[in-house]
């Protein structure tokens, strides 16, 4: 199994950007963990950011055919990408949505997800473990729905 982990805007600014709602930890943290869940999951995970929302645009499609699972944080995206949606749909490779942080008990414009509607299930707030637990998650999905 090989999984895309897509991670957009700021987060390469992880242990920078707004240490008390994301962590001290950096962005090459970040990696390492997901890294170290893939292996224990028996996955081969691929990590991607991108500040561009066609960049990720771009990630998705080429996605097709090549992943299995795709893991996505797509951050400041999340509340405002129809395109990321759609690419998330025109690929149908199933997909979890991760935030760091409860985007639910933040900002009222938080609340609403676009790249959420084509997920099967999305983990917030449990900050980078949500990673491991989206990894988990979509490996007994895949298997379950095999």
């Amino acid at each position: 199994m090989k999984f895309l982990v897509i991670n957009g805007p700021n987060l390469n600014m992880l242990g920078i950007r707004e240490p008390d709602i994301y962590g001290r930890q950096t962005y090459g943290d970040l990696v390492r963990l997901v890294s170290e869940a893939g292996e224990e999951a028996g996955v081969e995970t691929e990590c991607f950011q991108s500040n561009h929302e066609g960049d990720i645009v771009d990630k998705i499609q080429q996605a097709y055919g090549a992943f299995d699972g795709i893991v996505i944080n797509p951050a400041a995206y999340t509340h405002t990408s129809v395109a990321i949606l759609d690419a998330l749909k025109a690929v149908a490779i199933p997909a979890v949505e991760v935030h760091i942080s409860d985007v639910s008990a933040r900002e009222e414009f938080r609340k609403v997800s676009y790249p959420g509607m084509a997920c099967i299930r999305t983990f917030a707030g449990f900050g980078f473990e949500g990673y491991r637990m989206a990894i988990l998650y979509l490996k007994e999905y895949l298997i379950n729905a095999g």
